[in-house]
């Protein structure tokens, strides 16, 4: 073969490989792959699901009504529209509580652009001990902002049934435990529709700010609906 009917070879070659069913496969291939990272990019839907009529159902937290830290009423149908972030804890926690009380001020702070779409609950797991004027001068110990941020106490029972089968979190009376309660030490973060999307420990820095950077990508999610 001559070097001209190389060369003609060659760039007929080149021209396929632009050809528009090329660009077609190309860009197949782009579309899959962002469809991937955002799908990977989603939080998980944790509890347990189950099949009806070909839909799933999702674990979510059941209605509520508790008191908070001004005496207010706040039922669940009051946070509709809101990413919640829970936890547990007792004012006189001698352990952990000081710290996730002090990291969940920290992710207020780290979301305070954020405070319409986010609101924070604390729910005592002492509320014979944590009455409100107990819950209100907690709150401002730590200066939590009462906007969007709510300590709340409520009949033990119910709380501790919320706790466990709600938010999936451990919460209880222990005589063997620092102060005469266990509790869970985790974050629990809730979408609009009440369904748990990631559980963090409250105790560790690192935990709390990947808690803020899933809170980002939960927002995405719904401003992409």
């Amino acid at each position: 073969m001559k070097i001209g009917s190389l060369f003609v070879f060659a760039f007929l070659i080149f021209i396929a490989s632009c050809s528009p069913e090329s660009s077609k496969e190309e860009n197949a291939k782009s579309a899959k792959t962002e469809h991937k990272e955002k799908k990977e990019d989603r939080l998980p839907i944790l509890g347990h699901r189950e099949l009806e009529n070909g839909d799933t159902v999702y674990h979510t937290i059941p209605d509520f009504i508790f008191t908070n830290q001004t005496d207010a009423l706040i039922k669940t149908e009051d946070l509709d529209g809101k990413i919640i972030i829970a936890n547990f804890f007792f004012s006189s926690c001698p352990s952990i509580c000081p710290i996730m009380t002090k990291q969940m001020k920290r992710l207020q702070g780290m979301l305070a652009v954020d405070s319409n779409e986010v609101v924070f609950l604390s729910h005592t797991i002492d509320p014979k001990n944590d009455d409100v004027a107990r819950l209100k001068a907690f709150a401002e110990h730590y200066g939590a902002n009462e906007y969007n941020w709510h300590f709340l106490r409520g009949e033990m029972d119910y709380l501790y049934e919320i706790a466990k089968e709600g938010y999936l979190s451990s919460a209880l009376v222990d005589d063997q435990e620092p102060g005469g309660f266990l509790h869970s030490p985790y974050f629990v973060l809730v979408d609009k529709e009440r369904r748990i999307r990631g559980m963090y420990d409250g105790t560790i820095p690192e935990e709390v700010d990947q808690l803020a950077s899933d809170f980002q990508k939960l927002k995405k999610e719904y401003a992409s609906k």
